[in-house]
This record gives C-alpha cells, structure tokens and sequence, in this order.
C-alpha cells in the first residue's frame, strides 16, 4: 500500500518572528535618523537656494533704481507696506526680478516654515531695516518698540555704502527653522540658528551667538549698531 507523501510547510514560531521584529525595529532606528538627517540637509540646502535667488533679485533691484535699496513708499505710513522688513511689502518689490516665482510660497518660503504659510505674505526672510533707514536713524532706536511701533520716515541705502558687505546681513530666515526650539520670537529672541543672505551675495548659516547685540539689546540685524556702516557678525 502506498501512503501519499504529504509536504509541510514549517511556519515561523513566536520567537523567530520576535525576532524579526527586534531587528526589524533596530534597522529602523538606524536609517530613520540618517533619512531624517538627510532630509533636513536638502530642506536646508533649498532654503540657501532661495537667499541666493533673493539676492541676485536684490542685485537686479540695485542695477535698475540707481543702486538704492528698496524702501517703504509711504515713509510715514503704518500701512503694510511700510513694514518691509517683515515679508509685507518688500517681497513685491522683487518678485519682477525672479521669473516663475510664484504668489504663495516660491522662493520666499523655507521649506522648514510652517508657521509663515498663512502669514507675512508667504515668506520665511526678513529683511534687514538698516538698509532702508539711515545709521543715524538706527542708531536712535534702542526699544523693541523701535521695529514694529514708531515708525519713522524711510530713507533709502545706496550699496556702496556699505562698508563691510560680507559681514553685514540684508535678509535672512526669521526664524530658526533647521534648528527649532520653543518659544522662537525669530530675530527678537536669542537661540537656533539661520539662514543670512549677505550684502556681497553670499549665504551662512549662523546659531544666534554669532550675531552681534543689537541697540534694543538683541542679537537682531535690524538694528545693528551703526546700520549699514557697521557689522552683523562676530
């Protein structure tokens, strides 16, 4: 008599797959990190693309309006235009200057900023106050107050003014969005580190310790002691 053979399949028992689990897991916890790493290291790499866009627009602003910076329209106004530095108005100014950018978002996002999407017009950079106020003018505002809540006539900046443009900042990432942290009041508190577009074109990326105090007592290049006379950097 012949007995059919019959084939078996040997399953995984509950250790071995326990034990595909656990490494599994410690796989994930090895590549996650790096992929997370590596993630951030574009984002970051992007957003120094943007300031390089910027200030090549920057660059074209200057050859078109006799190398001045651009300033409020409205010297005296509380309008948002009047608020360059702050993405409500200054963006405008140069979006002609970078073809295909679009109205959300574009160059003028980082993509580490969510908190920008529905403020400041889209953008992530502020631009630097000391390039359309005089150093004189600077130099009188020495409150928090003095950025947002006095204003006073604008006076446009001509680029060759500026005495030290590898170290004096024209705009940069308000805040520390690559390197995160809570309570971030951007240019107006201490701590994380940015993104700066300098006035000669080139772009750092700088933990807060590396900016100079401020008149309002603050490591924030709007107010930079001696405007664009002066230095942002250590």
């Amino acid at each position: 008599m012949i007995v059919p053979c019959i084939n078996r399949t040997r399953g995984f028992t509950l250790v071995e797959l326990l034990d595909v689990i656990a490494i599994i897991a410690i796989l994930a916890g090895i590549l996650l990190p790096a992929l997370s790493r590596a993630r951030e290291s574009g984002n970051r790499a992007s957003c120094v693309n943007n300031l390089k866009q910027i200030g090549t627009a920057f660059q074209l602003y200057l050859h078109e309006n006799r190398d001045f910076y651009p300033a409020a329209q409205d010297p005296v106004s509380t309008a948002p235009s009047y608020w360059l530095w702050m993405g409500r108005g200054w963006r405008g100014m140069l979006t002609e200057f970078i073809p295909g950018d679009r109205v959300e978002g574009g160059v003028f996002l980082c993509p580490n900023d969510p908190r920008s999407e529905d403020n400041f017009e889209n953008t992530s950079y502020a631009y630097s106050m000391a390039f359309y106020h005089s150093p004189e003018q600077i130099d009188e505002m020495d409150a928090l107050a003095d950025n947002y809540a006095t204003p006073v006539p604008a006076v446009p900046q001509r680029a060759v003014r500026v005495r030290y443009p590898s170290r004096k900042i024209l705009a940069g990432e308000w805040y520390a969005n690559h390197t995160a942290f809570s309570g971030d009041k951007g240019w107006f508190g201490r701590g994380g580190s940015r993104n700066y577009l300098f006035a000669d074109g080139h772009v750092e990326f700088l933990p807060s310790a590396r900016i100079q105090k401020s008149n309002d007592g603050l490591t924030n290049p709007n107010l930079t002691r001696n405007g664009i006379l002066g230095t942002d950097v250590y």
